[in-house]
């Protein structure tokens, strides 16, 4: 586990297959620093809309529920509780409850993706997720999930924060429209990952969307790659 104390100046890993994850011992003087990719879990790579609904209609058969298509806001008991008073908790139920995070799907095309991307030279990726208050499940949870679909090199890149803003990188891709914390100017540009909650927004020039994982996710790394001898 990456441990509070390294958030802030991550140091990339060598080892397993994904050689990737880290290459060598850091640029020499004159040459490209690693660019470094933070990359949301739920709703990016995982499928939380899609298994939230799933297990809702499965606990609670005779209760109202908003399909995904009608899905808005990102705090999805938020909307739920407009439906009804009650209805808030247990949306809330759900996603404390035992097996939720690590039954959830990958999103189509998440996993392959991510691997090509810290397989990329110049390149160090984070799987970068808050973990819910209710802690029981969850982290474990989160770590098991990595680890059944990434394998287990890939649990050295893992960041557990509830404050993405003190994590320093250059991208951060994540499906939340509002991401704020502690630091009011986070080092990382935020690509919004398009979900079901967020597809209607409009973004302000120069904020920028990926819509999926067959977007062209490799254009908007190399964008934020620096040419040689510009390294910092």
């Amino acid at each position: 586990m990456i441990l509070l104390s390294s958030f802030l100046h991550l140091r990339p890993r060598r080892c397993g297959p994904l050689a990737g994850l880290g290459r060598g011992p850091g640029p020499a003087a004159g040459s490209r620093r690693a660019l470094r990719v933070l990359v949301d879990m739920d709703g990016v790579l995982a499928d939380f809309e899609g298994g939230f609904l799933k297990k809702f209609r499965a606990r609670y058969p005779d209760k109202p529920y908003i399909a995904l298509e009608d899905r808005r806001g990102f705090w999805v008991s938020e909307q739920y509780g407009r439906l009804g008073p009650e209805l808030s908790e247990k949306a809330i139920s759900i996603w404390e409850s035992k097996n939720f995070f690590i039954e959830l799907d990958p999103l189509p095309g998440a996993v392959e993706a991510v691997k090509q991307m810290a397989n990329l030279a110049d390149t160090d990726v984070f799987i970068c997720t808050s973990p819910i208050k209710n802690y029981r499940y969850c982290p474990y949870e989160k770590y098991a999930w990595v680890e059944k679909h990434f394998g287990p090199e890939f649990l050295e890149q893992i960041v557990l924060t509830r404050d993405k803003t003190v994590v320093s990188a250059d991208l951060l891709i994540d499906d939340r429209p509002d991401i704020t914390g502690a630091e009011l100017n986070p080092s990382w540009e935020h690509v919004l990952f398009t979900a079901c909650h967020n597809k209607h927004l409009q973004l302000k020039p120069p904020s920028r969307r990926l819509q999926s994982w067959t977007d062209d996710w490799k254009a908007i790394l190399d964008s934020k790659r620096l040419p040689p001898g510009r390294a910092t």
